[in-house]
Order: structure tokens, then C-alpha cells, then sequence
């Protein structure tokens, strides 16, 4: 069996990984692949939104399964593309994945269902946008409206800030993403991201986890792509999974029918807790990063399976069943990000790390057989264990046998569980 992988980060090396334990080890393809995914499989040099490039090496190399990792191949229609020449895809059609193409669509479609989520307004004139914040006041959420590499989000503190925020998208800070704003009102509460494989009918949710969004301790600095999760995240009790189901992804799905939109592959909502309800922070129409990396640690047994339920439509929860250890993914990072950082630095310590939990490839390259970076996000490095303290224990030592100039990473991944659960802060055994 033949499948392909979309996608060059964190996320889908991971994805190949747990894939190629798959009881029937397909055969693995990548595009364009990371120095990790090369050590599964082949890398094929096409960049992952590189529509017709991708068509045509399927046409030729005929795979049985591709999963598409990123949002922007799927925005642009990579999987009607696909699904246009025969081949089975796990990923939702353009249309579908326009619930995080574009956030003031995915706005419209949960205030016309009625799923939780904090109060917008959308902008195309920066003056008008400033006199919105100054309206509402601080703290305040300014979102480019597309996509824009996890990097379109300010929490702002201050109306300055948000100020500032509002003048940078709107000033081509994020090019065409930018060109609107969704300002929304600030959600007190506490995050968790939950996943979930969808058939078009059938909603089977994955196990829960938190991300770290700001770069650095204690929730400090700028919003980043994740420094790492943990899974599962309590906070998500069962009481809040089963609003999870019947608000947000029973009536955004239903929603989608209403206008003729079939969603098929997986929805990632990131929520905010609050008193036991959860709002809606953001819709991603693809495996989180990190997330999956803490996820699919925890995935006991075949995927392949589920996948293929997704796209023929027979999905049921009886396909996925979960280990009961938790698991912690620590991200490590490049100097700078995520600001601007420095490339190709070569990195040390990989196999010994390799001991003590499993490193997730994310922004790397091999060049002349050495392990190099190539983003800002480099590794996830993840490290599972009978109990979170053990499993936090086990990422952090694989964490520390790894070297390269520059690297950085949190020292408190998973601080909140522990602080509930009374043990030591993390920073204080690093």
C-alpha cells in the first residue's frame, strides 16, 4: 500500500510515523518531507501547495491514500483536485476548509448555528477598526482574516496594541490574509483543543490536549504556533466533551449542509473553557500542531482504518482507542522565532534522545547527511509515561541531549495540570 503524506512540519512527521506502524507498513511518500520523514519514507521535492505538481506525480505513482497535512493545500483545493482524477483523500474539500481559509466565514457559519464563541466585527478600513477597539476597550483579539502561518492572531493587552495589530495586517503585514480583520472579544477561560474525525456524518472525537501558544514561560510573549501540548487536558471533562459534540460539531456540520458543504477528514476546534462551557476560539481544518505529536502518541492501534472510514463514510468510534498514559510534547525552537531566526545550523544529540522519548522532525533538512534547521519551530520532542509528571520527566530528558546554536524551548509545558495536581513547577527541575 502506497500512501501520501502532504506537508514538510511537526504534524506530519508524526502523521508518517504513526502510519508506518500501521499493521499492513505502507509504503510512504512525503511532500515535500522533513530530514524525519526521510528516515520513513521517500520525500518527493514538491511543495505541499504545489496543486498541479502533486496531481500529476499521483497520476504517474498511483497512490491508494493521500493525507494532506497543511491548511493552505487544502484551501486550495488540493483535495478536490485529487478526488477529480480517482484518487481517495483524507481532507476536506475546498469549500469546507474555508472554516479556517477565512475567519470571518467560519464566524458567520457558528453565529448562524448558534455555536458558542465570543462577539465580532469585521473590518476592511483601519480607522473604523481602531474606533472599534477603542469602543471596546482592552483586552482585545485582532485576527487576520486568512491565513497567515499561525501568526495572523493578537491578544492585545493594551488598545495600542491592538492598534498596532490592526494597522500591520491592514498595512500587508500578512499580504492578502490581512486584507480584513476580525476583531472579537477577549474569552477569559482556560484552552483545550479537541479533534475530531468526521465522515460527513459521523463525528468521532479524538483525545483532548492543551497548546502552549505564547513563546515564552509562564503564557508570556507573542502568540506563536505552539510550544508544545500535553494530552489529555482534564479540563475538558466529560460533561464539556459531550457540549463539544452537540454545540459546536453538531451544529457546525449542520450548518455546512445547509449550504450544500460535506466536510470529511479531521476539525480541530480550539477552545475556551470556562466554567465549564466552552466557546470556540478558532476552527482549523487540519491535525493541530502540536497536538497531533501529544495525540497521536496515545493512539493505540491502527489509523489507516480510521482514515479510510472518513473518506467512505463508516466511521464509528469502535476504530480508535487510546493508551491510557499521557503525553507531553515540548517544542523546540530557533533563535528569534517567531520572529526572524537563522538556518541551517546543524543539530546534535538526535539518537540519544531517541532513548528517552520520540522526536518529532518539524522545521529540518538534511544537507550532506547532517541533520540541519530549516524553520522556527525545529522539533517537537515528545515523551509519554504512567503519569503526567512522568511523561513531562521523560520529554525534558530527551529535551536536554539535544544541542544546536540558538535553540530554546519552555521549560513549563503542562504547568497548569501540575499545578492542579500539587506537584513541583516544571521550571524548578530544569
Amino acid at each position: 500500500m502506497k500512501v501520501l503524506v502532504i506537508g514538510n512540519g511537526g504534524r506530519e512527521h508524526a502523521l508518517c510515523w504513526k502510519l508506518k506502524n500501521d499493521s499492513r507498513t505502507p509504503e510512504i511518500f512525503c511532500a515535500p518531507g522533513n530530514a524525519g520523514t526521510a528516515q520513513l519514507g521517500t520525500n518527493i521535492p514538491l511543495s505541499a501547495t504545489d496543486v498541479a505538481g502533486i496531481v500529476n506525480w499521483a497520476k504517474i505513482n498511483r497512490p491508494d491514500l493521500t493525507v494532506v497535512g497543511p491548511e493552505a493545500p487544502l484551501c486550495a483545493g488540493l483535495a478536490d483536485s485529487l478526488e477529480a482524477e480517482g484518487f481517495r483523500v483524507f481532507g476536506p474539500c475546498q469549500a469546507a476548509a474555508k472554516l479556517e481559509g477565512s475567519k470571518k466565514f467560519a464566524k458567520e457559519i457558528m453565529q448562524a448555528a448558534g455555536v458558542p464563541t465570543a462577539a465580532c466585527e469585521v473590518f476592511t478600513d483601519a480607522d473604523a477598526a481602531c474606533a472599534c477597539v477603542r469602543e471596546r476597550g482592552a483586552p482585545i483579539v485582532i485576527k487576520a482574516d486568512g491565513l497567515a502561518a499561525g501568526k495572523g492572531v493578537t491578544v492585545a493587552e493594551t488598545v495600542e496594541q491592538a492598534e498596532a495589530a490592526i494597522k500591520d495586517a491592514l498595512g500587508g503585514a500578512f499580504g492578502d490574509a490581512g486584507s480584513r480583520v476580525v476583531i472579537e472579544d477577549f474569552l477569559v477561560g482556560e484552552e483545550a483543543s479537541i479533534l475530531a474525525l468526521i465522515d460527513g456524518e459521523h463525528v468521532v472525537m479524538l483525545a483532548s490536549s492543551q497548546d502552549h501558544k505564547r513563546v515564552f514561560d509562564g503564557d508570556l510573549g507573542p502568540n506563536t504556533g505552539g510550544m508544545g501540548a500535553y494530552s489529555p487536558a482534564p479540563i475538558a471533562t466529560d460533561a464539556v466533551l459531550e457540549k463539544v459534540r452537540t454545540e459546536v460539531y453538531g451544529r457546525t456540520l449542520a450548518e455546512l449542509k445547509k449550504r450544500g458543504i460535506t466536510y470529511k477528514g479531521v476539525l480541530y476546534a480550539g477552545l475556551m473553557i470556562d466554567n465549564g462551557q466552552p466557546s470556540v476560539v478558532e476552527f482549523n481544518c487540519r491535525f493541530g500542531d502540536p497536538e497531533t505529536q501529544a495525540v497521536l502518541a496515545r493512539w493505540d492501534g491502527d489509523i489507516l482504518p480510521a482514515f479510510e472510514a472518513c473518506i467512505d463514510g463508516t466511521l464509528s468510534e469502535e476504530l480508535i482507542s487510546w493508551k491510557p498514559e499521557p503525553s507531553v510534547c515540548v517544542v523546540m525552537a530557533a533563535g528569534g522565532y517567531p520572529g526572524d531566526y537563522v538556518k541551517g545550523d546543524e543539530i546534535s544529540g538526535l539518537d540519544e534522545a531517541g532513548k528517552h522519548a520520540v522526536v518529532f522532525h518539524a522545521g529540518t533538512v538534511l544537507k550532506n547527511g547532517k541533520v540541519v534547521t530549516a524553520g522556527g519551530r525545529v522539533l517537537g520532542v515528545t515523551g509519554i509515561g504512567q503519569d503526567l509528571r512522568t511523561a513531562v520527566d521523560n520529554a525534558y530528558a530527551a529535551v536536554k541531549k539535544i544541542s544546536w546554536n540558538g535553540a530554546f524551548y519552555r521549560k513549563d509545558i503542562a504547568h497548569r495540570e501540575l499545578k492542579r495536581n500539587s506537584l513541583p513547577a516544571l521550571v524548578e527541575k530544569i
